[in-house]
């Protein structure tokens, strides 16, 4: 299973659904997040005030911060790969990169049609060819 990993900006807590003015994104995004944890995905948030070593000891969000700084976070990575910025992933979008069944990409999206040759798993380590 993808390894998923959000590095958030400084929050006041954890998950940042804390306090009297509530941030939408960061509600519908901690139910999203608590919904995959439920199915089993391998995800996790890193949050840049409590957690700051997780920032410090990734090459990849080291550099990404010295570029574009805490403003462009929330970082989102999946198996070591930058896929989003700036903003928190949708539901379909996280289980899309936890690869759990019944998701949908969303309106808008065109699939590449890659499969997986004999059993191996498309991406870095494995052998893809075009869906016949």
């Amino acid at each position: 299973m993808p390894v998923i990993n959000i590095y958030e900006p400084a929050l006041c807590c954890t998950t940042g659904v804390c306090g009297p003015d509530l941030d939408q994104a960061l509600v519908t995004f901690t139910a999203d997040f608590d919904h995959l944890r439920g199915l089993g995905a391998d995800i996790s948030r890193h949050n840049l005030a409590s957690d700051p070593a997780a920032f410090a000891g990734n090459d990849s969000v080291r550099s990404f911060l010295q570029v574009a700084g805490s403003e462009g976070l929330p970082l989102t990575m999946v198996d070591g790969v930058t896929v989003a910025t700036g903003r928190y992933p949708a539901r379909d979008q996280l289980l899309r990169y936890a690869g759990l069944a019944g998701a949908v990409p969303p309106a808008g999206v065109t699939e590449l049609g890659l499969t997986a040759v004999n059993g191996d798993s498309c991406g870095p380590a494995g052998c893809c060819q075009e869906a016949i």
